[in-house]
């Protein structure tokens, strides 16, 4: 039987930059503070970490130091997905060597694969590593969904662990969890579906939020695991205004300002992404200011 790399909360952690290259200095602090809350996991390299804007060397150099930093204390999952099969295979070896213990993969975006292209990718990548896999469905920013009879598929091999659900159907993922074994798990991959995701048999949340309330992400999914869904679906709706200010722009724009706000030295956002616009960023002011965050 497979095992879940983590249960609880994992956090999708931002990369801080320089105006060149990553602030490590910086990244090591924010994961101290991260294993000091409470969070079970580490995910670099995703897309609240700007992976698509960053260098192969980049993201293998915070990947190399993300598992040097932590050193064991919680497991670290790098992003290695890319819309090219070889190019996501190279960085989830390039990962494995690094010492991540898992590796999350996203849907190929652009190309919008057919469900037995996306099966054949999956494939693919799981048979090059021997790490676990994490797949990764976020249809909002990649064009594709993965249906459950295809995650039924993927299920039988022995790297794929479960999947990252930010697709937000949760019919979808009902029958997701009655097609596929128990040792397939389900993560939420939105912070406002977290104690949903986990009362339908989710085992935890790769989480945004986490990067501002660690503690309080730990939290929920704790009451999660203990069956308190009542205390967690209260907690859920307390996170709320500050979940909606994190997404009011495109992720990661809003909680790197916020990090910036809270006096963190997170550098830059990479082109693309910009700046927020002032009204935004009132709100994202006023809902770390409920939280005691500013």
């Amino acid at each position: 039987m497979k095992h879940p790399i983590f249960t609880g909360s994992g956090v999708a952690i931002v990369t801080p930059f320089y105006q060149e290259g990553v602030n490590l200095e910086t990244f090591g602090r924010l994961l101290d503070a991260q294993l000091e809350a409470g969070t079970d996991a580490v995910i670099v390299c995703g897309t609240t970490g700007e992976a698509s804007t960053m260098t192969y060397d980049e993201r293998m150099a915070a990947v190399e130091f993300c598992v040097d930093h932590v050193d064991g204390r919680v497991p670290v999952i790098a992003g290695t997905g890319s819309n090219n099969t070889e190019n996501a295979i190279a960085l989830s070896r390039d990962a494995q060597q690094a010492g991540a213990d898992g590796i999350l993969v996203v849907t190929p975006y652009y190309n919008k694969a057919t469900q037995e292209g996306l099966y054949r990718h999956y494939t693919a990548v799981a048979d090059a590593v021997e790490v676990p896999m994490i797949l990764y469905d976020v249809p909002s920013r990649t064009g594709v969904a993965i249906q459950p009879e295809t995650y039924a598929r993927l299920s039988q091999h022995p790297n794929i662990v479960g999947v990252k659900e930010a697709g937000g159907n949760f019919a979808q993922m009902q029958r997701t969890r009655n097609l596929c074994p128990e040792d397939f798990y389900i993560w939420s991959g939105n912070d406002d579906e977290t104690a949903a995701i986990c009362l339908l048999g989710g085992v935890g949340v790769i989480s945004v939020v986490a990067n501002v309330l660690p503690s309080v992400m730990h939290q929920l999914t704790e009451l999660c695991r203990q069956d308190r869904f009542r205390e967690a679906g209260a907690l859920q709706q307390k996170l709320r205004k500050l979940t909606d200010a994190l997404f009011c722009e495109v992720n990661p724009i809003p909680v790197k300002t916020a990090l910036q706000l809270m006096g963190w030295e997170v550098g830059p956002l990479r082109l693309p992404l910009c700046p927020m616009g002032e009204s935004h960023l009132l709100q994202l002011k006023e809902a770390l200011e409920e939280w005691v965050l500013l």
